[in-house]
């Protein structure tokens, strides 16, 4: 009876994993292409691939299997290192935002040596 109440629970926690990762495959596809090439984290095309790859092994097969722990690893991947390093590359980071101009350096404004 225990064991059918754990599977039971791989199941959903799986089945919300694939939503993540679905999640996750429509943020790698919102995102511009020049910032992957920006941020130096391989391609749009091959992030595509990898998290469409994870979302459908994360629906199609048990979670217990080994290759949706693979596909589980690349949506982390993209968590944690790819999508803040785009957001940085776009100029979306988090952080206050200040109403400077591009011409304000770190210390202030810029004003030609006047």
């Amino acid at each position: 009876m225990l064991v059918f109440g754990f599977m039971g629970l791989l199941y959903w926690v799986g089945k919300a994993l694939g939503v993540y990762a679905a999640v996750m495959l429509v943020d790698a596809a919102m995102r511009r292409e020049d910032a992957y090439r920006a941020a130096d984290k391989q391609n749009k095309g091959m992030w595509l691939i990898f998290l469409g790859l994870a979302t459908a092994l994360l629906f199609l097969m048990p979670f217990d299997a080994f290759l949706p722990i693979l596909g589980l690893i690349a949506v982390i991947v993209y968590t944690v290192d790819v999508r803040p390093a785009l957001r940085q590359a776009a100029g979306g980071g988090r952080g206050p935002r200040r109403g400077g101009s591009s011409s304000d350096g770190p210390y202030g404004p810029y004003n030609g040596g006047r």
